[in-house]
């Protein structure tokens, strides 16, 4: 049985209203309504509410990716209509600007991002003449990007993540086809491993690394748009199917939050998506929960966090209705576990 919304994460407080949540969903840029966008939106998962905080004075972009470090939000590669960027602007949370920082190599739109060992590293690719298979890194402390060694395959619009001290990135499109396979970058080595395919071809998929496994999701298989998800064991090196997702999507944001795995927006082979819904690998379970105010595709996600000023970025705790029952429910869970405890000794 499907749950329209999952248990709010987290205990109450004492007067009945959700705490501040320990990390803000970020959805930034993409595609709405036949251009690219500049709007901004935070999640606040404890109150399962969107808020805009769209800076208007920054540029509208797609198919780029995003990253969270040291305290910044990092908007790199990515394309407007016009131009394939090579740019990289960086958002500081706390004073509300943005600056740019250094540029990339290579010109990259439906690039691959993450973050490892205090590094950005942005992978494949479209240059506007080709898909890539380079990949470089970008150390904030020197505002300095560097070549690593390039993929096996040529990837643009494949998804990435970081996982063990390596980073793994699956599917995509070389200009061709839509990929299966998927690869691993070992930083020590400076080399790329290729792993056992997914089960799914899956070009606009999201990826990410959630309860020890990477997780494959969504996409478009060159026929259609894909609500299935699977999960890379590094120990088996096996991919397993998980559930499907409730909507089918490709081009979407995905993070996790608080132990769950959310996707947001994306496109539905019909129509560009407001849905948003979230996975609990506990339960093999996915959830709709509040959907985005600004519908698009090809936007990307990121996680902020451990910013003094987090109320900024949630709905303020003085307009949330208390929530007396749930606060006794919790309690109540509380005194039977605790009496199964008992019993169990």
């Amino acid at each position: 049985m499907v749950t329209n919304k999952p248990h709010l994460a987290g205990k109450r407080n004492t007067v009945g209203r959700p705490r501040l949540p320990t990390g803000i969903l970020l959805a930034i840029g993409g595609w709405s309504g036949g251009n690219p966008t500049n709007g901004i939106e935070a999640y606040d998962v404890r109150a399962d509410c969107w808020i805009n905080i769209t800076n208007n004075t920054e540029r509208p972009r797609a198919y780029h990716g995003t990253a969270f470090l040291n305290g910044y939000v990092y908007c790199i590669g990515g394309f407007d209509r016009l131009e394939h960027f090579s740019n990289v602007r960086r958002f500081d949370p706390i004073s509300g600007n943005w600056h740019e920082v250094a540029p990339m190599y290579y010109q990259r739109c439906y690039v691959s991002v993450t973050v490892l060992n205090g590094c950005i590293y942005a992978m494949g690719g479209y240059d506007g003449h080709m898909r890539l298979s380079t990949a470089e890194y970008y150390r904030p402390e020197i505002n300095q990007w560097s070549l690593i060694a390039p993929m096996h395959e040529q990837r643009s619009d494949a998804s990435c993540t970081s996982l063990n001290n390596k980073i793994y990135i699956c599917g995509g499109f070389n200009g061709h086809d839509c990929l299966q396979t998927a690869e691993y970058y070992s930083p020590e080595t400076n080399q790329w491993t290729m792993i056992t395919p997914m089960n799914s071809r899956r070009s606009g998929i999201g990826v990410m690394a959630y309860a020890g496994h990477v997780y494959a999701v969504g996409g478009f298989d060159g026929n259609s748009r894909l609500s299935s998800a699977e999960a890379y064991n590094p120990d088996t090196n096996l991919w397993t199917n998980v559930a499907s997702m409730i909507t089918t999507r490709s081009n979407f944001g995905i993070e996790v939050v608080e132990d769950r795995l959310f996707v947001v927006g994306g496109f539905n082979g019909f129509t560009t998506s407001y849905a948003v819904e979230c996975y609990d690998t506990t339960t093999n379970e996915w959830f709709m929960v509040c959907g985005i105010r600004i519908f698009r595709s090809a936007l990307s996600c990121c996680v902020i966090s451990g910013l003094p000023n987090m109320a900024d970025y949630v709905v303020p705790r003085d307009t949330l209705p208390q929530l007396p029952a749930l606060e006794e429910e919790e309690e109540e869970e509380q005194n039977e576990m605790e009496s199964g405890d008992s019993l169990n000794e």
